[in-house]
């Protein structure tokens, strides 16, 4: 057995591809378009590859309202090389990180339909540092 992806639905697609590709660095690995079920399905993964594990963002096309946020789902996690980096190039994309990477260790950011997303510095954590170590937790 292999894991393969979570699906997330999102309202808008551009907004939530700007967040995960543009933002986070995912890439997209396929969509799908489906004019009778009336939706779209993009996979996204942290390369071009079928064999990572992926997010699958759904978008129905005639969603007007958004999506309830149930507490059944957590929050997807990425290790990444460089956190405050990638902090820092969310921050200037207008995404309010929720937990700031005060330890040089571990963030929290959500995407624009609510997703909670755990970033984790790989390896060993980065030194603490401003202004991330006087940041609040928002949200």
């Amino acid at each position: 057995m292999r894991y393969l992806h979570t699906m997330i639905r999102v309202r808008n697609l551009d907004a939530a591809l700007h967040f995960f590709c543009e933002l986070l660095g995912l890439v997209e690995i396929r969509r799908k378009e489906v004019p009778a079920g009336k939706f779209t399905l993009v996979f996204l993964g942290t390369e071009e590859s079928l064999e990572v594990p992926m997010v699958e963002l759904t978008y129905n096309w005639e969603q007007k309202e958004p999506y309830s946020e149930g507490r059944n789902f957590g929050h997807l996690a990425y290790a990444v090389d460089d956190i405050y980096e990638v902090c820092q190039r969310l921050m200037d994309g207008g995404v309010l990180i929720s937990r700031p990477p005060r330890d040089g260790r571990m963030a929290f950011v959500r995407s624009p339909d609510g997703i909670s997303v755990e970033l984790l510095q790989q390896g060993e954590p980065k030194a603490a540092m401003e202004p991330w170590v006087s940041m609040p937790n928002t949200g």
